[in-house]
C-alpha cells in the first residue's frame, strides 16, 4: 500500500528555516511523514490559517472535494495559528491587502507590525486569533463531515506547538487554553493529536528554528514528519 495523505495546514507546513517553499519539497514535513509511509501528500494550506480557514477549504474548493475520494488519511494540521494574539480583529488585519493606493497600504501595514508586539504585551496575548472553543467548534465540524463521508478514513490531529517570536511580543498566553481544549475534544472525538511542543519545542525554543521564532528548520520538519508518521502507521495499517 502506498498511502495517500490529505493535509490542511497553515504555514508551519509549508516554511522552512528561510522562507516559504512549494508544497513538493521533500524537506517539508507532509512530506516526510509521506515518505517515511511509502506514500505521498497533498497539501492544502496558507499563510496564517486556522481551523476555520481548513473548514473553509473543505466546503469550498472543488480540488479538496476530489481529493477525499482518493486519500487514505487526513492529517488537520491546523489550530496553532488561532492561539496567536491579534489586537486587531482578523477581518481588518486581512483586509489590509485591499487598500488603495498603494502607498496607503504600505503604511497602514507598516503601522500595525509596529503596533503589534506592543499591543500583544499590552493586552497579554488577547484576544488571540480565534477562540479556543471556535477551533474546537470547527474541528469537530471538519471531523463530523469526514465521517458522513467516509467513516473509515483515518484522521488525526495537532496540538498547538510553542513560538518565541518578537513579531507577537514573545507572548503565547492563548495556547495553555487551547491545547486543554482540543485535547479534551481529540478525547471525545476519537481523534489521535500529535503534540507539537513536546516534538520541536525544544528546537524552536533554542533558536534551532527560523529567524523569525515561529517557523521551523528542516530539523524540526524531519522530528515533524517521523512523529506524524508514527502516529499515522496503527491507522493505516
Amino acid at each position: 500500500m502506498r498511502p495517500r495523505l490529505l493535509v490542511f495546514g497553515d504555514s508551519l507546513s509549508f516554511h522552512g528555516p528561510d522562507g516559504a517553499h512549494a508544497a513538493d519539497d521533500p524537506r517539508l514535513w507532509p512530506n516526510v511523514t509521506a515518505s517515511r509511509l511509502g506514500g505521498s501528500a497533498v497539501l492544502v494550506a496558507g499563510l496564517g490559517w486556522t481551523a476555520r480557514d481548513a473548514w473553509w477549504s473543505m466546503i469550498g474548493d472543488p480540488r479538496v472535494w476530489a481529493d477525499l475520494h482518493q486519500v487514505d488519511a487526513v492529517v488537520l494540521a491546523v489550530g496553532s495559528m488561532d492561539t496567536l494574539p491579534s489586537p486587531l480583529p482578523t477581518y481588518l488585519r486581512t483586509g489590509m491587502r485591499y487598500l488603495r493606493p498603494d502607498w496607503l497600504r504600505r503604511a497602514v501595514r507598516k503601522a500595525y507590525l509596529g503596533a503589534q508586539p506592543r499591543l500583544a504585551v499590552a493586552l497579554r496575548g488577547r484576544p488571540t486569533v480565534l477562540p479556543a472553543k471556535l477551533t474546537v467548534r470547527y474541528l469537530d465540524t471538519a471531523v463530523g463531515a469526514l465521517r458522513i463521508l467516509r467513516d473509515d478514513l483515518p484522521i488525526i490531529g495537532v496540538l498547538p506547538p510553542v513560538h518565541r517570536a518578537a513579531s507577537y511580543g514573545f507572548i503565547h498566553t492563548g495556547r495553555d487554553p487551547a491545547v486543554t481544549a482540543i485535547a479534551a475534544w481529540g478525547l471525545r472525538a476519537g481523534v489521535p493529536l500529535v503534540d507539537l511542543a513536546s516534538v520541536v519545542g525544544d528546537h524552536v525554543l533554542s533558536g534551532r528554528g527560523n529567524p523569525d521564532g515561529m517557523h521551523w528548520g528542516w530539523e524540526g520538519h524531519d522530528l515533524v514528519g517521523k512523529a506524524m508518521a508514527e502516529a499515522l502507521a496503527p491507522q493505516l495499517a
